[in-house]
Parts: structure tokens; C-alpha cells; sequence
């Protein structure tokens, strides 16, 4: 089966469970949860129970008429109950996809004393926490851990959807592991930190589907207002019939209104169409982050994100590519290019790091260094130190070194030689500039220094413009000295940075900036940045950090990409404008349906109302059936910009306001007058009406 064909049997499966959701949730428990919605499912059936009395002989109003009404107000309540299922259904998906890499497989338990102990085999669902597990290659994760012994290569795409294998070992920042991923290579011996049902999988699969998700402070203080307003509604209608009544009382005629009339205007003045969709917004914000691969661990921390005004992001694999590269050899006292180039490649020829590699690329790009192999000339190689900082070659009776300006000055100076001045006042040039110097001697005499240089991510220049235009203000967070992030911070465009950075500093600066009333979000892997993370409104933990980081943070990305929180920001605002701007078209709908509705419905009571029928409506019965129609319609028009989201662009707030008024404002004002007429009249041409 193509892919395309999957894509639509998928997209047909969730419509079909949608509209079945749709029916199973008009369970009265269920529209309870939503008092608004509450309103119009009461409206429904006091309607379908005026019918079915208008059999027996006892007419509020023609029975066809009730009937129309009653159907309509239900097909309301299918339609709200439609985008919420809709919404919900991708999480779903997601869901089945996740329970489906979440199975009971055998564990293999070892002693806690002694870990070369025999290994116990048991169920995964009998693991406790702290229990150890020995994973070989070819074997699944039992459960969440931590790797206290061992290097393996471990598949995650079950979880993150990326097929490459990522590597998870014993100490560092690389130590977690979740479990329902698969060990490739090697093995590894696992602490677990989760209890049976209470993993990382079991609380994504409950996030994904929806079945945790808390309405968030702002959904709440909306449904509070929402509620307000139907109160209002209600009032004003019960104060219309008694008014209707009283009037035509005294003008000697029937009272023109009927319960079941009011009630149609009940549920047309209410704040149906954002109370309808108001969940629907919610959970299609939640999964827009799943589908970037970030996992919420609540919706408030989505909203929180789309007020955020400060960003702290780490310098490394963030605004950088994560490793420095060699960008230029720079000889001094004479000493010529080629020479500097052959000594830096030789003692790097053994360094497999990224600014090892570089060096070797650099001298064979610039100077045609090729064809060389680590059995040339019996060498004998120094690895790099943390006691020297230094690293290197001997071979043939020559000494190479490579390493810190203060190191290779040291080894130079113990033998009685010569420190180069020039050699001093490159080193300090390249750290003004924020490059990293590397001293290169050969037989205790300076050649050259290797400039190694952060390499600014393409791109992140114009994202952090965007950022400023937004009103957010950017923080780089880096270890390196105030001199070297400097220079780092003004090539990358941040507004500020934190140099030598130590989780006292980032949790101070956060609060700091909590104090003076910002949302401060930042993004972390490592234990020491638990603290901040769990200070911070918006913590975004990487999903290959520690265990305290994931504990810490309110997100996990799954890809373990900081950059991400540039998207989580934008998605957060995304759903905020969403909320705002159909709010903003259900208030001004309730308006104009105001003005459409009333004049039409009391012209025989107050003839004088006839002038501000402007819509010409047929009849006060065509006018209710015209709006009430438009009122169920406009709610699943709408529900393709509630899964989707307004379109969010980086531009100042109150532009944005301004926009979002005009736009869902004035259209929500007209629209009514346009598709209520339009009703109108197809209704008189069907006879209708």
C-alpha cells in the first residue's frame, strides 16, 4: 500500500472514530464539562421535548417549526462534540502508535551487591524502582533508567521517530534511557527510576491522547467570561419574553415569541461558536507540539511559552554547531606556513575529535597535506590530558606538541626555551575575537597557533531578529570566558549572554528576571541545569539528558534539538492568537446576529422596528431558522482554524492585535448579515419559511 493511501485510510479512520465520539459524548457527564455547550444540550432537549407535547395538542409553536429547532440545536451539540473528537483523534494516533512500542518483555534483574551476580528473568511490569537490569544487544529497554554501567548504541525512533541510533552510557549527560527502545550494540546495565505505569512512555501516551490534559488558567478565566456572558443572554431573554408578553398583553394581540423561539435566540446570542471550540483550540495546541516532537507535560506550559519575553539558550549545539573548527594556521618568528601545517596534521592525525579531524582538513585543503597514515615515521602519539592540555607526536627524535597558549608555554620554558612574544599577541587576538587558540612547538620551539572557531548555526542571526521583532529578548548561556562570549554573542545577533555559567548563575539570572516581572524559558540537559529549569515558566529538557533534567523540565524534546524552543515559542503564541482571534469573531457573531435577529422577531409589536430590518428577513420564523442554521454551520467552518491555528507572524503584539481585530472583528460582524440573508432566502424558495 503507498504511503498516500495509508495517509487516507488513516485520515478516514479518524474521521470515523470522530463522529462516533461525536454521539458518545452528548452523555449529559460529558456536556457538563462545558458550560456553555451545557446550555444549548438543555436547549436541545426542552426543544425536543416542546415537540414531542406539540403532538398531544400542546403547541408553544408549530410543531414542524419546533422540530426544526430541536434538530438543529442537536446537530449544534454534534458539531462541538466533532471538533473536540477531530482534535482529540491525532492524539490518539500518536497514542496507538506508542502503546503499540509499549509491550511486557523479560528483564533480566541482577543483584544490586554484586552486578557479575546471576541475572533473575523477569516481567517487566514486575520491575520496581532502583531494581538493576543487564540489556544486551538485540533486547528492549524494560523500563526507564539510568545507565550506571556500560556504552551502548540504543534505537529510539519508537519514541522520537528518528531512525538513527544515538549512544547511552554510563555517566555524563547521556545516561538516560527509556524504556520500549531497543539496544543495538553492545550492553548496558540499567537502574530503573519509574515505577510500573508511571514511565516516560505511559505519561507521553496519556499527554498525547489527551486523557491528562488540565483546562490551563487562561482556559478557564475565558470559560469563566464565556459563562458570564451566557448568564447575561439568559436574563436578556427571559426578560424579552415577559416584555413580549406584557406588550402584546396590553395591544390586545398574541404574543408574537414562544419558548421555543427564545430558546433559538438563547443559544444565537450565547457565546456558542468559541464555547464549541474553545477544547478543540486546546488540544490541537498540544498536538501541533507533539508533531514537533515535544512532549508537554501540561498545557499551561504551552500558554506560558506564548507569553514568554526572555530566552536563554545554551551556546553550544544551539546558536553554534557544537564543535569548533580549525579556521586558520597562523605561523610565527619566520616560521614557514608548510612547516606549521605538517606539525599541526601530524600531532592531530590520532585526535578524534571534531577540532582534531578539522586540523588534518584544514592542512589538506590549504597546503595539499594528503596520504598520510598513523604508521608514518614509528610515531608514537600523546593523547590530550586534562593534567597537560596538551597533546602530540614524537617520531623520528622530534617532539611535537599541541595544546593551551599557558600549557605548551610551560613545556617550552621548562627546558630552557623561548616563549614567543608574537605568539603571545595572536593568542590574545583570537580569544578578542572568540576563537579558541591552539600553540603548536616543535622541539620546544614555537611554530604557530591554530585558530580554532565557534561556527555560527546559519541562519540563527535572522531567527533572533524575528525574536526581537516579537518583543523577545535572547540570552546566550555559555561556560566560556566574558571575553571569548562576547564576541560570540555580538557574531550570532543575542541581546545578552552569561559567561563562565554555573547553575547558581542561570537560577540567579532567572529569578532576577522573574522578580522584575518576565516569563523567562530556557532549555537544558544536564543535572546541573536542573535547578533553572525547574525555576524557569518555560523548561524545555533534552530527551538524551539526565533523569533530573526530564524531572525539572514541564517539556521533553524528543529530538533533543535546543534550537526547538524558537518553534515551541512560536507554536505557544500560535495558540494564544488562535484563541484571542476566535473569540473576537464569536463575540462580534453574537453582535450582528443581535441586530439580524431582534428587529425581525418584534416588527409586529413595535412596527417602527421594520426600519432597522435592514437584512429584509421573511418572517420572525425564517429569521430564527436562518440564524440558528448559521449558528450550527459556522462552528464546523471554523473547525479547520482551530486544529490549524491563525497564522502567527513575527511582528510587534499591538500590530498584531490591531490586525486580528480588523480581520476577525469586522468579519465576524458581517458575516451574519451575509450567510443569515443567504439562508433567508434559500429557506423562502424552498417554502420553507
Amino acid at each position: 500500500m503507498s504511503t498516500k493511501s495509508k495517509s487516507t485510510f488513516a485520515d478516514r479512520a479518524m474521521l470515523g472514530r470522530a463522529v462516533r465520539d461525536s454521539f458518545l459524548k452528548l452523555a449529559p457527564k460529558t456536556q457538563a464539562q462545558n458550560p456553555v455547550m451545557l446550555l444549548v444540550y438543555l436547549s436541545a432537549i426542552l426543544t425536543t421535548v416542546l415537540w414531542v407535547a406539540s403532538l398531544f395538542g400542546i403547541m408553544d409553536a408549530p410543531s414542524g417549526y419546533t422540530l426544526s429547532i430541536a434538530v438543529i440545536l442537536w446537530f449544534t451539540c454534534l458539531f462541538a462534540n466533532f471538533a473536540e473528537a477531530i482534535a482529540e483523534g491525532r492524539g490518539k494516533a500518536q497514542a496507538d502508535a506508542l502503546r503499540a512500542a509499549k509491550k511486557d518483555v523479560d528483564a533480566h534483574k541482577i543483584p544490586a551487591v554484586d552486578r557479575k551476580g546471576e541475572a533473575t528473568i523477569i516481567s517487566s511490569a514486575q520491575l520496581k524502582k532502583g531494581d538493576l537490569v543487564f540489556v544486551k544487544a538485540g533486547e528492549q529497554i524494560p523500563a526507564d533508567g539510568e545507565v550506571i554501567e556500560g556504552a551502548a548504541s540504543v534505537d529510539e525512533s519508537a519514541i522520537t521517530g528518528e531512525s538513527a541510533p544515538v549512544i547511552r552510557e554510563a555517566g555524563g549527560d547521556r545516561s538516560a534511557v527509556t524504556g520500549g527502545t531497543t539496544v543495538l550494540s553492545d550492553w548496558i546495565v540499567v537502574q530503573v527510576t519509574s515505577e510500573a505505569g508511571e514511565s516516560f512512555l505511559d505519561k507521553m501516551i496519556a499527554m498525547v491522547e489527551g486523557a491528562a490534559r488540565k483546562k490551563t488558567p487562561n482556559e478557564i478565566a475565558l470559560q469563566i467570561f464565556l459563562v458570564a456572558l451566557s448568564i447575561i443572554f439568559i436574563l436578556v431573554t427571559l426578560s424579552l419574553y415577559t416584555y413580549s408578553a406584557f406588550s402584546a398583553k396590553l395591544a390586545g394581540i398574541e404574543n408574537p415569541t414562544s419558548v421555543t423561539t427564545l430558546v433559538a435566540l438563547l443559544v444565537c446570542l450565547a457565546p456558542t461558536t468559541i464555547g464549541a471550540l474553545l477544547s478543540a483550540i486546546g488540544i490541537a495546541g498540544m498536538s501541533r507540539l507533539n508533531q514537533a516532537n515535544v512532549l508537554a507535560m501540561s498545557g499551561r506550559a504551552i500558554e506560558a511559552a506564548g507569553d514568554v519575553d526572555i530566552l536563554m539558550l545554551d551556546k553550544t549545539g544551539t546558536i553554534t554547531l557544537g564543535n569548533r573548527q580549525a579556521h586558520d594556521l597562523l605561523p610565527v618568528d619566520g616560521t614557514l606556513p608548510q612547516e606549521l601545517a605538517d606539525a599541526a596534521q601530524l600531532s592531530s592525525l590520532a585526535d578524534e575529535t571534531p577540532e582534531g579531524r578539522s586540523v588534518v582538513v584544514l592542512a589538506k585543503e590549504k597546503f595539499g597535506l594528503r596520504g598520510r597514515t598513523l604508521q608514518d615515521k614509528n610515531m608514537t602519539f600523546l593523547p590530550f590530558t586534562a593534567a597537560t592540555r596538551m597533546s602530540g607526536v614524537d617520531y623520528d627524535g622530534h617532539e611535537i606538541r599541541k595544546g593551551a597558549a599557558d600549557s605548551v608555554r610551560a613545556y617550552v620554558e621548562a627546558t630552557g626555551g623561548c616563549y614567543s612574544e608574537e605568539c603571545a599577541r595572536i593568542v590574545k587576538e583570537i580569544a578578542r575575537q572568540g576563537g579558541t587558540p591552539l600553540v603548536v612547538a616543535k622541539d620546544r620551539r614555537i611554530l604557530g597557533v591554530i585558530h580554532l572557531k565557534d561556527i555560527i548555526k546559519q541562519g540563527v542571526q535572522e531567527k533572533f531578529a524575528d525574536l526581537r521583532k516579537m518583543g523577545i529578548k535572547t540570552i546566550m548561556i555559555t561556560g566560556d570566558n566574558p571575553l571569548t562570549a562576547a564576541a560570540i554573542a555580538a557574531e550570532a545577533g543575542v541581546d545578552d549572554f552569561l559567561a563562565e555559567a554555573t547553575p547558581e548563575g542561570k537560577l540567579n539570572m532567572i529569578r532576577d528576571f522573574q522578580a522584575k516581572g518576565h516569563l523567562v524559558a530556557m532549555t537544558g540537559d544536564g543535572t546541573n541545569d536542573a535547578p533553572a529549569l525547574a525555576q524557569a515558566d518555560v523548561a524545555v529538557a533534552m530527551n538524551t539528558g539526565t533523569q533530573a533534567a526530564k524531572e525539572a523540565g514541564n517539556m521533553v524534546d524528543l529530538d533533543s534539538s535546543p534550537t526547538k524552543l524558537i518553534d515551541i515559542v512560536r507554536i505557544g503564541k500560535q495558540l494564544l492568537m488562535t484563541r484571542g482571534s476566535l473569540t473576537t469573531f464569536s463575540i462580534a457573531n453574537d453582535v450582528a446576529k443581535y441586530f439580524a435577529i431582534i428587529p425581525a422577531l418584534f416588527m409586529r409589536l413595535y412596527p417602527g422596528l421594520g426600519a432597522l430590518n435592514i437584512m429584509g428577513l421573511t418572517s420572525p420564523q425564517s429569521a430564527v431558522l436562518s440564524a440558528i442554521i448559521y449558528n450550527a454551520l459556522i462552528i464546523i467552518a471554523l473547525i479547520p482554524l482551530a486544529l490549524k491555528g491563525v497564522r502567527y507572524r513575527e511582528v510587534p503584539a499591538g500590530k498584531l492585535l490591531s490586525r486580528n481585530l480588523l480581520v476577525y472583528g469586522l468579519g465576524g460582524f458581517a458575516a451574519p448579515f451575509v450567510f443569515v440573508k443567504l439562508i433567508d432566502v434559500l429557506l423562502t424558495v424552498c417554502g420553507l419559511a
